[in-house]
């Protein structure tokens, strides 16, 4: 017997958080390889780290570096799955470093209060406060010289 698919049809509003970016004085390597760190000092587990350049050289592509950092703890944002599964979408929280055609790198994420809001998730306002708060001081202390 085949499963039967079920497509539901979710409000598309505006589902684009605006992306928060920030400078770096290091290359995208050292930017992630920094943050990364700091998130081992915290305790924030890091779930993947995807280097987009090196993947499109591999189908001889050429791409400015670029990478994304995937990471959370659990026990944060399953309070925000536990209201609204379909978040998961959008968790673990990513970070993204890559170098401009002006050679200068960038941090960017997406602040997760919008995230939520996009996704109509109301009950988590204080989850969300700490988790963009976290993201904003992680992030700075990454780049800090």
């Amino acid at each position: 017997m085949a499963a039967a698919i079920v497509v539901a049809a979710l409000p598309i509003a505006a589902m684009t958080a605006e992306l928060t970016t920030k400078q770096s004085p290091y290359s995208v390597s050292e930017t992630l390889d920094r943050l990364e760190n700091i998130l081992a000092e915290k305790g924030i587990a890091v779930m993947a780290r995807v280097d987009h350049a090196k993947n499109a050289e591999k189908v001889d592509l050429e791409l400015r570096p670029t990478q994304l950092l995937i990471f959370g703890k659990p026990e944060i944002g399953t309070k925000l799955l536990q209201q609204d599964q379909t978040i998961g979408i959008d968790l673990p929280m990513k970070v993204l470093a890559w170098q401009d055609a002006a050679a200068q790198v960038w941090l960017g994420y997406e602040d997760p209060r919008a995230i939520a809001a996009e996704r109509g998730l109301t009950g988590a306002k204080d989850t969300l406060q700490k988790m963009a708060e976290g993201l904003d001081n992680l992030t700075d202390a990454a780049l800090r010289q």
